[in-house]
């Protein structure tokens, strides 16, 4: 059985992101592939180490502070689990907290829990609109879609970015990157949400939680008509058909 844990679900779902978490139990339920969801809240005791997939939703800076402080007694244990081969999806703010600090546009420093190496810096106006992005899944290249809404500005050290932006703004509108992945964390800034939207990414997180627990990752193909046709249309939007 697989084991996903939704972190703060209370707290972190900036525009349906609480969806990632749906699609990646459904296509596991339609494949029958057992599947169970814990919600981690604030203030109970976990262990990321016994999860195999985790996702880190977005939320408003108020929200964000709080779950700052409740987080950082885990960050040990959470990087532990990341070495060990747990699979994360981070969008957004869970994506910036991950890093080694948040600049707010009065200079002030929100330190984040360093696990990745970058770092994020709010811009003097947000990045929104709709966003393609060039990933590699699998040695092949494959074409993501989603929304994204951030003024901060993500600069990456060494670490790869998820993919190459075709269309949007990316981390920082500026160097043509987006998203991180690092070992098995997977960030974006891609609502939508992303992996209702992506099914191929989607497939691959969960290939990625099969190998954690030994089991075959090889996926039974599922009809993906309905979510292809979806994509070619958010695509031929961007110019890109």
């Amino acid at each position: 059985m697989l084991v996903a844990g939704h972190l703060y679900p209370d707290l972190l779902n900036l525009y349906g992101d609480r969806g990632n978490l749906i699609a990646f139990a459904r296509r596991c339920t339609w494949r029958n592939i057992p599947v169970t969801v814990r919600e981690i809240i604030l203030g109970e005791p976990v262990d990321f180490r016994e999860l195999d997939f985790l996702f880190i939703g977005g939320g408003s800076d108020r929200e964000q502070g709080i779950m700052a402080e409740d987080l950082r007694r885990h960050r040990d244990n959470l990087g532990e689990a990341i070495e060990d081969g747990l699979v994360v999806l981070a969008i957004c703010g869970g994506y910036q907290f991950l890093g080694h600090h948040y600049q707010t546009g009065t200079e002030r420093v929100i330190p984040g829990l360093g696990l990745l190496d970058l770092y994020t810096q709010a811009g003097p106006r947000r990045l929104i609109g709709n966003c393609a992005v060039e990933v590699e899944l699998d040695g092949r290249p494959v074409r993501i879609t989603g929304f994204e809404n951030h003024s901060g500005r993500t600069f990456l050290g060494r670490v790869q970015p998820l993919g190459r932006v075709l269309a949007g703004y990316g981390n920082n509108g500026t160097d043509g990157l987006e998203g991180v992945r690092f070992r098995n964390v997977f960030c974006s800034y891609l609502h939508g949400p992303l992996l209702p939207k992506n099914p191929r990414l989607t497939d691959h997180l969960v290939s990625l939680a099969l190998k954690r627990v030994g089991r075959n990752p090889a996926l039974a193909p599922l009809d993906d008509r309905l979510e292809e046709r979806a994509g070619a249309a958010a695509l031929a939007r961007l110019g890109l058909g």
